[in-house]
């Protein structure tokens, strides 16, 4: 397959969102995956609705605000693994699946309406205080609308 050289501002709402999760949680059942595509897309509910607009209103808007998902916080602003992955990766397959279902509005939302999450493997300040709304996979869910 030949490679495409691809910038996050190039990209749709389906393949910004897909490498989102290769980004986020490639190593994670499809499960976790969705429920990091639940994140996404409930942070977008929540901007359309009037609240925590600063998110963004849309998909890639969401996706790609700083220090939000951290595939995406390099120096550089970009992920180049993400944005390197070829689409007849079998993980980014998976995830492009999930994303069509996101983008459509038929995605099953596995967080109880999540807006937040991280990795088991780190406990950032935000989160001291929180109570999770789901632990899925390898990441922790929480409801928080500021």
């Amino acid at each position: 397959m030949e490679r495409v050289t691809l910038s996050p501002a190039s990209c749709k709402p389906v393949d910004i969102l897909a490498r989102t999760l290769w980004g986020e949680a490639r190593e994670d059942s499809v499960r976790g995956k969705e429920a990091v595509a639940a994140v996404v897309v409930n942070r977008v509910r929540h901007a359309r609705a009037g609240r925590a607009v600063w998110w963004g209103r849309t998909i890639p808007d969401v996706c790609l605000k700083p220090d939000q998902f951290s595939c995406w916080s390099t120096p550089s602003g970009g992920c180049p693994d993400a944005m390197a992955v070829l689409l007849d990766d079998p993980c980014l397959a998976v995830c492009v699946r999930i994303a069509r279902r996101a983008v459509a509005g038929v995605l099953e939302d596995p967080t109880g309406g999540a807006t937040c999450y991280h990795a088991r493997s780190v406990h950032p300040r935000w989160a001291w205080s929180r109570i999770p709304s789901a632990e899925i996979g390898e990441h922790i869910f929480y409801t928080i609308v500021e």
